[in-house]
């Protein structure tokens, strides 16, 4: 059955990446790059929780719907902004505790929360977190798990 699930996500997850056209991810690249990241997100959410192959077809299409909104409109600064603050909420910031960024250009900002800390039976440490991002005064929320790697560095799970 999980495989059954797994090839309705990766043949959803290949028809939205392939209907993306070549000119599109030239003209503008942060909103395919956005649209694919929420199409993934909302696909594996979906298949966690144990949705049908349907359930992960609308998972990756509305994940790809807000992540290429979320894509297109934020600029190298604000992604600098928020990778800065995601390093410094899963490196030592206690649980619980936002750490916010905002970008007075675009007027874009958001927060990366982490929620929970946690060790692996292999000794890795990784830590859940809560992330928002508000643009335009609207509000958008994800939720995701980074483990510290073994350069010190934190690589995003799921």
């Amino acid at each position: 059955m999980q495989r059954r699930v797994l090839k309705g996500f990766i043949v959803v997850a290949l028809i939205g990446i392939l209907t993306t056209s070549c000119a599109t991810i030239q003209e503008n690249p942060k909103t395919t790059v956005g649209a694919v990241g929420g199409g993934t997100f909302g696909g594996l959410v979906a298949a966690a929780a144990g949705a049908s192959p349907a359930g992960i077809a609308a998972g990756v299409i509305g994940g790809m719907l807000v992540g290429g909104l979320v894509g297109n409109l934020l600029d190298e600064r604000d992604k600098k902004l928020a990778a800065e603050a995601a390093q410094k909420a899963l490196e030592t910031t206690p649980t619980g505790k936002p750490v916010a960024w905002s970008n007075p250009d675009s007027g874009h900002s958001g927060t990366v929360t982490p929620t929970k800390t946690y060790q692996t039976e292999s000794g890795t440490y990784c830590r859940e977190y809560q992330q928002t991002v508000t643009i335009n005064g609207k509000q958008e929320k994800a939720y995701g798990t980074a483990c510290r790697q073994p350069d010190g560095s934190w690589k995003v799970v799921n």
